[in-house]
Parts: structure tokens; C-alpha cells; sequence
């Protein structure tokens, strides 16, 4: 990986966007944020195409021109940008960090700043709780209330990361390492392994003949800004990501063991070696022993056996009921990786996304999908260019048209239509009938108390033509709670009214959770699995999705999306038949 990834110069672009839109310059904020949104959606690194085709490869790059090649061969050359470093003297304050209360845009830190010279989450934090907040134009008490309430929010999820935004590089890292010479194994283990939603650093288990080569090597990989640790077999160090990464090496005979207790939980592996104390052994990560004797530490599958469990897949292990499942030989058999054939949340530039539908199309169909759901927002939500009734038609004779010119490949009519205050739905039935599946969503009103945001959603599922509950609980993970919601009754809802709960797996949603995942499938609900993609780039998130499914144990046949298209297609006509 170069010296500068495309994660970082995404997060340098949005961070301008951000400052310029904060000083009300025209027109400049939306051209960062499209470039990289552009950025973000590449398959190869920015370094590494300018590396072999110089600044014409970068112009190539949709949305990047000519000013903004300058600011990406700076970037590339030295790591850094002058142009970011002036801004933040004009401006100096923390807007990312400040931004990532709920409710904070770039225009109320600029008005925090102009007021009470607010730089930073502890200087907003301070002003708030001294009341200084309520009183400045434009603010009110409320407003007040709720960046103390985001504050909070955002202090519980402080040092753990969404996954989804860190996968790439840590499975970067795991493949440089694999490329020292003697080295045999080199895994991810943690939270990672678990298919986590959040973690807090890398965890990474390895073999090889000569562990001092391999360590050195992770001391100089590109990504590392600093060394935290120095060990004989373990080094622990921190990233310019801004996240830790631990390595331990281990004899090939033990790394069973090893990556067993490195993978967790804590509270799963307590489990296991309480099971192992009963018999009068000892479980650590150099194996399962009786005294001396090793009586299992190769592979992980051996440890469980000599245990008397059937093999616990990472996602289970959580102390959920797992063991006792082991023991009972009832273990579910879990929904493989790769059995998603396509997505059903996807946006296009008809709304609020950056590709057109063919783009997002063909970049599905290249990735191995068979079909996807085009899903723009609908007329309320204005600020998205929402569709309205005569656009959603326009779109549909268009898709029509895609489906006749890219083979063996179908695109599906649908839409994210909004959940009104009242439960009422935003786009006419008589729109909805001509729709091959029928999505709704809650995107306003956040703060409505759990009987009404309840009652709200549920009315919105007793729709005949309503097929798949979008993102149930509105959570945005680090940023933005649930919203008050009784999630047991919208399950029973859900199974009433036969509508599929979506797992919405962009990184920072994972909504449905793996609890909720788990309660829907015990009812008989059935889910899907989305991205939420708003650009090609978001597509690759469905094997988070799939991972979430798996530790809310799910089955291939509790998801809708694993089905082919004629077969999903014949599910979902089935209740459009029922409606008369």
C-alpha cells in the first residue's frame, strides 16, 4: 500500500468540503465531496494509478480535475497538503470531530466558533453544560439539549471503530505479512474474525520459521506510525490510521490454540476453559493440557472435539447460548459467506447517489451478483431529489430499457419510500403496485416516543404493498442512537403483515444488529441483506451484512436475498397476487 491510501485522502477531501461549507464558499464543498466519493469507489489505489499513468490517469478519475490533480500529487508525493494546512489556520477548529455529534453540521460549528470561539468536542462540551449554548442567535434549549445527549452518545462508543471502514486495511496488512520469507500462516483473529460490528484494533495470529524476519517486517510496513511494543514473538504498534495492530507469533504445533483464545470472546473463552478445569486440564493459547501433556493444540476443531462441543463457528462465539447448542449437537448451520446473489438497497444519481443505475448495474454484476433493487428516495425527502410519482414511472421505463441491454442480469424496480410522521407513506399505491418490490423507511421525526414511532412504523407494514422494512431502528452507529422503538413488536408486525426486516450492513448501520437479527429469525421473520450502496464502491460491504447475519444466526434460507431472481421475484408477487 503506498504511503497515502485512498481512505486517507477520502477523509483529507471531506475534511475541506466540510471547512469550505462551514466559510458558505460556493460551489467548491460539493466538488471535494464528489471527488471523493469518486475516490472512495476505486478499485486501485490513487498512488498507484498516478504511478503508472501519471496526472492523465488521474484525470480520468470522474470528478477530479484539473485543480484537484494538484492536490492528489501533493498528497501522493508528500502525504500531506499545504492547501488543508491554510484552511485550518483561517479555521481552526476540529470539524470533523465536532461533526460527529448528531445535529452538527459544518454551518453550527461555524457559528460555534464565531460566538464562543469553539475549536473542539471539549470546548463544546464545556460551553454546553455552562448554558452558553441556548441563548446565541439561531440556537435554542433543545438544541442545546441534544448536543449534550450526542455527546454522550459519542463518548460510549469511543476507541472502537465500524469494521467495515478498516476491513481492507487490515486484511492489506495480513497479506503483506504473509510475504515474509517463512512464513506459513498469518490470520486476523478478534473482533475482526467474529464479524464484529465495532473493534478497537487488529489482532493478527502467525507461524513462521523465522518470527524475528516477521516482526521486523511489520515494524516497516508503510502503514505503521509508530512501534507501542518490542517483543520476542509479539509486537504491538500503532497505525497512521489511528488504530492499534497486534501481532503475536506462535510454533505451528499450538496455533489452534492460539488463534482460538486470540479470537475470543473473553466470555466464550471463560466457558471453554471452566469445561476444561471440570476435567481437570488447562485451555490457554499454547493449547489444551493435562499437566504437561498437550492433549490438543493444533487446529481449533481438535480443542472443541476433545472438549465434547461440535466446532463453534467465530461469529457464535459470544456465550449467547452457543455451547449449550455445541453440547446438544443443535448448532444452526449457519448461512455460508457469498450467499447473497444481490442487493435490494441501492441508490442511483436519479436521487442522492453518485453513479447511474447502469454503473451501479454493471459494477454489481461484475462483483458476482445476479440482480439488484434500484431504490431512490422518494418526494419528501426533497433535500435527496426525492422521486416523486411521475419520476418513479420514468425511472421504471428506463430500467425496462437496462434490462433489455445488459444480459443476464436483472434490475429491479423498487424505492425507498418514506414513512410519514403518521405512518402514512409518501408515493400513491397506485404507484406502488407497478413496483417489483416496495421498501419503506423512516428518515424524520426521530425523537417521536416509542408508543407513536411504534405504532408509525407499524402502520406503514399494513400497507398491502409493502415488502421489506428498511434500517428498523435508524441507528447510526458512534453517531446517532435507535430511535425509541419496541423492536419485539415490529417483529411481530413484520410476521403479521409478512414483511422482511432488512439488515442494512453499510458500516456504520449494521440495523437490524445481530440481537435483532436473532429475534427476527426465532419469530419466522425473514430478512434481507442491503448496503444502502449510494456509489459502486459501497457494493463490497454485503459480506459484513452476511457475517452480522451469521452471529444473529441466521440460515441460508432465512434470507430473502440468497434466493435466485425468478424465485425472489415469485416470493414477493405471491402477497401482490393477495392484494387483489
Amino acid at each position: 500500500m503506498p504511503k497515502i491510501s485512498n481512505k486517507q485522502i477520502v477523509e483529507i477531501f471531506y475534511e475541506i468540503s466540510q471547512i469550505l461549507e462551514a466559510r458558505e464558499v460556493a460551489f467548491k464543498p460539493r466538488a471535494y465531496a464528489r471527488a471523493g466519493q469518486a475516490i472512495e469507489s476505486l478499485g486501485q489505489e490513487v498512488a498507484d494509478i498516478y504511478r503508472e499513468g501519471g496526472e492523465a490517469a488521474l484525470d480520468a478519475i470522474p470528478g477530479v480535475g484539473k485543480g484537484l490533480i494538484e492536490k492528489l500529487v501533493e498528497l501522493i508525493s508528500t502525504s500531506k497538503l499545504k492547501y488543508l494546512m491554510d484552511l485550518k489556520k483561517k479555521f481552526p477548529v476540529d470539524i470533523v470531530e465536532l461533526t460527529a455529534i448528531e445535529g452538527v453540521g459544518p454551518k453550527m460549528v461555524r457559528d460555534l466558533y464565531k460566538y464562543l470561539k469553539i475549536k473542539n468536542l471539549k470546548d463544546l462540551e464545556r460551553a454546553a453544560r455552562a448554558r452558553k449554548i441556548a441563548g446565541l442567535p439561531g440556537f435554542q434549549e433543545k438544541t442545546e439539549q441534544n448536543i449534550l445527549a450526542g455527546i454522550e452518545f459519542l463518548k460510549k462508543g469511543m476507541g472502537r471503530v465500524c469494521l467495515g471502514f478498516y476491513l481492507d486495511l487490515a486484511e492489506h496488512i495480513r497479506d503483506e505479512l504473509r510475504k515474509t520469507p517463512g512464513t506459513t500462516r498469518v490470520e486476523l483473529a478478534g473482533s475482526i474474525r467474529r464479524g464484529k460490528e465495532t473493534i478497537k484494533d487488529f489482532d493478527l495470529v502467525a507461524c513462521s520459521s523465522n518470527p524475528r524476519a516477521l516482526l521486523e517486517k511489520f515494524y516497516s510496513l508503510p502503514e505503521v506510525a509508530r512501534v507501542l511494543e518490542r517483543g520476542k514473538n509479539r509486537a504491538f504498534v500503532r497505525l497512521k490510521d489511528k488504530i492499534d495492530a497486534d501481532l503475536i507469533v506462535v510454533p505451528e504445533h499450538c496455533f489452534g490454540s492460539a488463534i482460538l483464545h486470540f479470537t475470543g470472546s473473553k466470555f466464550h473463552n471463560v466457558r471453554l476453559r471452566k469445561m476444561a478445569q471440570e476435567r481437570g486440564w488447562t485451555l490457554n493459547e499454547y493449547g489444551l493440557a493435562k499437566g504437561k501433556k498437550i492433549l490438543a493444540s493444533k487446529t481449533e476443531r481438535e480443542i472443541y472435539k476433545k472438549l465434547g462441543l461440535d466446532w463453534i463457528e467465530p461469529e457464535l462465539r459470544e456465550d449467547a447460548g452457543e455451547i449449550e447448542a455445541a453440547m446438544a449437537r443443535k448448532l444452526p448451520k449457519l448461512m455460508p459467506m457469498g450467499s447473497v446473489r444481490g442487493d435490494l438497497q441501492i441508490q442511483s444519481d436519479w436521487s442522492d447517489g453518485a453513479n447511474s443505475i447502469e454503473q451501479m448495474a454493471r459494477a454489481a454484476k461484475g462483483m458476482g451478483f445476479k440482480y439488484i433493487a434500484i431504490t431512490d428516495h422518494t418526494k419528501t425527502l426533497a433535500m435527496a431529489n426525492g422521486l416523486d410519482e411521475r419520476r418513479l414511472a420514468k425511472q421504471g421505463k428506463e430500467i425496462d430499457r437496462l434490462n433489455r441491454k445488459i444480459k443476464n442480469f436483472k434490475i429491479l424496480k423498487s424505492a425507498e419510500i418514506n414513512i410519514l410522521k403518521d405512518g402514512k407513506l409518501d408515493i400513491e399505491n397506485s404507484a406502488l403496485r407497478k413496483l417489483d418490490i416496495v421498501s419503506v423507511a423512516v428518515h424524520s421525526h426521530f425523537n417521536q416516543d416509542e408508543k407513536a414511532m411504534t405504532g408509525r412504523i407499524i402502520k406503514a407494514m399494513r400497507n398491502p404493498y409493502v415488502n421489506i422494512l428498511f434500517h428498523p431502528t435508524g441507528r447510526i452507529i458512534n453517531r446517532r442512537p435507535e430511535y425509541k422503538v419496541n423492536i419485539d413488536e415490529i417483529i411481530k408486525a413484520a410476521k403479521k403483515y409478512n414483511v422482511a426486516l432488512e439488515l442494512d450492513c453499510f458500516p456504520d448501520r449494521m440495523d437490524l444488529k445481530d440481537t435483532n437479527v436473532r429475534k427476527a429469525i426465532e419469530a419466522g421473520v425473514k430478512i434481507v441483506i442491503d448496503t444502502d450502496a449510494h456509489q459502486v464502491g459501497h457494493l463490497k460491504y454485503i459480506p459484513l451484512g452476511e457475517a452480522t447475519a451469521r452471529r444473529g444466526w441466521a440460515q441460508k434460507l432465512d434470507v430473502l436475498n440468497t434466493l435466485p431472481a425468478q424465485k425472489l421475484m415469485a416470493y414477493f408477487s405471491k402477497k401482490k397476487h393477495r392484494r387483489g
